[in-house]
């Protein structure tokens, strides 16, 4: 892999859900040698440190269930802003948090493709859709919003407006397990690239990543890449407030993060949902980082071209 300039942008979100612990996971990164991981492999690092949301007032929600509104809202602002400002210095990772940072970084990502004048993609690795919306969210955890602000449902009243509405089309969402019946609903209208965890058994991770991968190579596409930490399986990564049996293994993971490698089209990254409170000995962190590794190029034995002349 070229070397690559990655830019860390801590992102100590923890409002996107009720039960804290994310704002941690910034330093659990570093503490667990990410940047070290990732100048090991001839790339170079410049970490932002860890930014703060805007400071936003707004109006009570009409769903009373929405929980820290104007916090989540602030997050989007800066981190829109941010995304913007690293994306043509570098390959932004944002280190977070739970996934309502992601409502904040794809917008962004997605603005700057829209700029540079290519296709954004993004890669949904999660065990969940995250299609809601503040309106039909039952929770009130606007970690589960992100996919529905990029795609510009309505209903984000307050939010920044949405400048490059991602094309549901040019997501595909890799390892859902846990999906509720107004996001079911929702993604049967649309034409996202859903990839559950029984077409993942019945084919293999490998194909329909690959024909994702192919579909972004071949118009030149940008593509955003947001790692839920529940898109593994919690057997092998437990330091994750919303724990789904039945993820993907290490090895599918380390799998999907060499094909992303190999694709040489990822421009940017999300590590979100990490909550340190939870893990065992930093066995999530760590796992975390070494797939981060497998993305920029790391590998247990590369496979030269051999030539049977």
């Amino acid at each position: 892999m070229k070397q690559t300039h990655c830019i860390l942008i801590g992102a100590p979100v923890d409002c996107g859900k009720r039960r804290r612990g994310c704002l941690m996971g910034p330093d659990a990164y570093r503490t667990a040698g990410l940047a070290e991981a990732i100048t090991a492999l001839g790339h170079t690092v410049e970490d932002l440190g860890n930014l703060t949301p805007a400071s936003v007032t707004v109006p009570d929600h009409p769903n009373s269930a929405v929980h820290k509104l104007a916090e989540n809202i602030g997050w989007t602002q800066t981190l829109a802003q941010a995304a913007r400002d690293a994306a043509p210095l570098g390959l932004p990772i944002f280190l977070g948090g739970d996934h309502a940072l992601a409502l904040g970084t794809v917008a962004g990502m997605a603005a700057h493709a829209q700029a540079a004048g290519r296709p954004f993609f993004a890669l949904w690795l999660d065990a969940h859709s995250d299609i809601h919306t503040p309106y039909t969210t039952d929770s009130g955890n606007l970690h589960g919003t992100p996919v529905g602000y990029v795609i510009g449902r309505d209903g984000f009243d307050g939010f920044p407006p949405v400048t490059a509405r991602v094309d549901p089309a040019n997501i595909c969402m890799l390892g859902l397990r846990s999906v509720d019946g107004p996001e079911h609903a929702a993604l049967l209208d649309m034409d996202v690239d859903v990839v559950d965890m029984r077409r993942i058994d019945e084919e293999g991770i490998r194909a329909p990543l690959a024909a994702f991968l192919d579909r972004v190579a071949a118009v030149d596409g940008m593509l955003h890449v947001s790692l839920d930490v529940d898109f593994l399986d919690p057997s092998v990564a437990p330091a994750v407030g919303t724990t789904v049996p039945g993820g993907a293994t290490v090895r599918e993971g380390h799998l999907v993060m060499e094909m992303l490698c190999d694709s040489g089209s990822v421009t940017s990254l999300d590590l979100v949902e990490l909550n340190p409170f939870l893990d065992d000995r930093g066995k999530t962190a760590s796992l975390m980082v070494d797939l981060t590794a497998s993305l920029l190029g790391r590998r247990v034995f590369d496979r030269p071209t051999r030539s049977h002349g």
